[in-house]
């Protein structure tokens, strides 16, 4: 049984450990938006080179980290934890020193690998390592602090891509892995799962990397156009085929396809795919549109994306507590068509746009409107399955999240008609991201349909979050087990 007390000298070595590993992979999600123009001058980069510099690590992430939290149950959490970190640090090297945009990809789908084995554990480590009584403050403060990593991650990115260079957005992940791992070593006990057993499911992971990755580049190179993108769409549907019928006949596969008989975990995970879809591609071209169209620095676009992350870490609790009351349906349908409204107030954001008058409204309804569902919808998730099946169930909702972000990622400047050189040209650039926010608020309009027609009030004796304050925009918060049981 857990034993360490969250007030012991050990209790605080452990919560520094957690906060550190997951505030290296979060922070590298927000962080390198801002750096992408840069990134894209120094080494010459097209613009398909840039979303491959998003996707890479995200592909290798969607895709393995189902199996990045069954391989910590399996032969233990810090263990794994800890070679995802090192894993994480040294590609993040490899990142900071890349001669060439081809070297940066690799180095990043690297990343996402490592990012696969230290983010499940994270949270993992502080459910196995606090007493019962200490935990849900422990997890309180994790994601409190991770939130206020992922708020102040785009400033300090701009910061250091304006100073010393782009190169130590990647650079920064070395020191923190080098006081991570030996206090983890020394202060954090080992943990396992004694329930884990059977095979890995190897092969179904490697299949739906292998399927994002073939569809992703399909999209990306689809301007292009030949027959490499055909093989490469068909092959990534095969790809895709395979997935299912392998998880279909696995004895213990890493997504049970029984679990989307649930219709309502079924619904939530579609919502989650509109909603991260439409944030994914928002995040990605923002930041390019606040450098490129509107002549922000990199410091000024990273400080002037803050209000959506700081007024989701304040009030999301919050927004829990009002879904508890009134049911999650209402926040799923609201909270979507408020991010819609949101970035159509971003079609006001071009040349001399003021930050007072045109972007920080569009980003303040944008961030009520994810104030509004994250929450929801994570306990949504949560309450849609069996308490067994809970740790399981978000882990697909999170990877899910990924994978639309990535697509999206993928499929938007193409939607939009940005050409290759599209991020050097300021009047095309507009144009494109006008037409992209148009996409994205209809894919938040048709997630807002489904939750109103389809989610439903949990069972009263369900499970919640124990994650209650998040700021990570880019996916749902990764909840594990044990959780709490939502006060009836």
């Amino acid at each position: 049984m857990p034993d360490v007390r969250l007030a012991s000298p050990q209790g605080k070595w452990v919560l520094l450990t957690t906060v550190l590993g997951s505030s290296m992979a979060m922070l590298d999600s927000t962080v390198v938006n801002v750096a992408l123009p840069r990134i894209g001058r120094d080494l010459d980069a097209n613009l398909s080179a840039l979303q491959w510099t998003v996707n890479a690590y995200m592909v290798t992430l969607a895709g393995l980290i189902l199996l990045g939290g069954a391989l910590g149950d399996r032969f233990g959490r810090r263990k794994v934890f800890v070679i995802g970190v090192v894993w994480f640090a040294v590609a993040s090297l490899l990142c900071g020193i890349a001669p060439n945009a081809g070297v940066l990809i690799a180095a990043r789908a690297l990343q996402g690998v490592g990012g696969a084995l230290l983010t499940p554990g994270s949270l993992a480590l502080i459910q196995a390592s606090f007493r019962p009584d200490d935990r849900g403050r422990a997890v309180g403060l994790w994601s409190g602090f991770g939130g206020i990593g992922a708020a102040v991650g785009p400033f300090v990115g701009g910061w250091l891509v304006d100073g010393p260079g782009w190169r130590w957005v990647f650079l920064l992940n070395v020191p923190l892995a080098l006081v991570c791992v030996p206090v983890a070593l020394r202060h954090v006990p080992e943990s396992g799962d004694q329930r884990a057993h059977g095979r890995f499911d190897v092969l179904g992971a490697v299949l739906g990397a292998l399927a994002l990755a073939l569809v992703t580049y399909a999209l990306i190179e689809a301007g292009e156009g030949g027959l490499v993108v055909v093989v490469s769409a068909v092959a990534g549907l095969a790809a895709a085929v395979a997935f299912v019928v392998v998880e279909r006949r696995r004895p213990d596969p890493m997504m049970p396809p029984d679990i989307f008989a649930s219709r309502q975990f079924t619904a939530v995970n579609l919502v989650t795919l509109c909603v991260y879809a439409a944030l994914g591609g928002f995040f990605f071209l923002a930041a390019l549109q606040l450098q490129v169209v509107v002549g922000y620095s990199a410091l000024a676009a990273g400080t002037a994306l803050l209000p959506t992350t700081v007024l989701m870490l304040l009030l999301s609790a919050r927004s829990g507590e009002l879904a508890d009351r009134i049911g999650p349906r209402i926040p799923l349908t609201v909270g979507p068509l408020l991010c819609a409204a949101g970035m159509l107030l971003m079609l006001r954001v071009g040349p001399g746009a003021s930050y007072a008058v045109d972007v920080l409204p569009a980003l303040v309804v944008l961030g009520l409107g994810l104030v509004t569902l994250v929450a929801p919808l994570t306990a949504t998730v949560l309450g849609s399955v069996s308490v067994v099946r809970a740790g399981l169930a978000s882990g697909i909702n999170n990877a899910a999240a990924r994978a639309a972000g990535l697509l999206a990622v993928a499929a938007l400047p193409l939607l939009a008609g940005m050409g290759e050189e599209a991020y050097r040209e300021p009047v095309a650039f507009d144009t494109a991201f006008d037409k992209a926010m148009g996409w994205c608020a209809g894919a938040l309009v048709v997630g807002a349909v489904i939750a109103s027609a389809v989610v439903r009030r949990p069972p009263p004796d369900c499970k919640r979050p124990e994650c209650l304050r998040h700021g990570g925009v880019t996916a749902p918060p990764l909840e594990g087990e044990p959780v709490r049981k939502r006060l009836g």
